[in-house]
């Protein structure tokens, strides 16, 4: 993978995350609503994506993206996977369809960045190698 490749994955991911924030910071109650979410958990959630988009947007602007940072992104991500599953197992009673087919998709979408990501961090570890 190129390093503009890694780039535009962390680019994406942090515009996603954005996206999420804005709609759980303008929007929280009728998005808990609609996935049959407590408020607080989409509220919280989008607290952690303006955190995340931000770590994300500095190291996709570095001109050689640290590869320690790009780890954390992975790691991040990968917590944020097994983060919805959690939601799904301990709130599925009250959950709308919408809501467990909305949790689970986006945790497929973050598991592929993850994965892409990852492949990044591997990439600019050879890069290092060659330096």
């Amino acid at each position: 993978m190129s390093i503009q490749s890694l780039k535009s994955i962390l680019v994406l991911d942090a515009i996603t995350c954005a996206g999420i924030f804005l709609v759980a910071l303008l929007a929280a109650v009728p998005i808990a609503s609609l996935l049959g979410l407590p408020v607080i958990v989409v509220t919280l959630a989008g607290w952690i994506c303006l955190a995340s988009a931000a770590l994300m947007a500095v190291v996709a602007t570095q001109q050689l993206p640290s590869a320690a940072l790009t780890k954390l992104i992975v790691a991040g991500n990968l917590g944020w996977v097994a983060a919805s599953f959690a939601v799904l197992a301990a709130f599925a009673g009250q959950m709308t369809a919408i809501g467990m087919a909305l949790v689970i998709a986006q945790a497929l979408a973050v598991l592929v960045f993850a994965f892409l990501e990852a492949r990044g961090a591997s990439a600019l570890g050879r890069v290092a190698a060659l330096s």
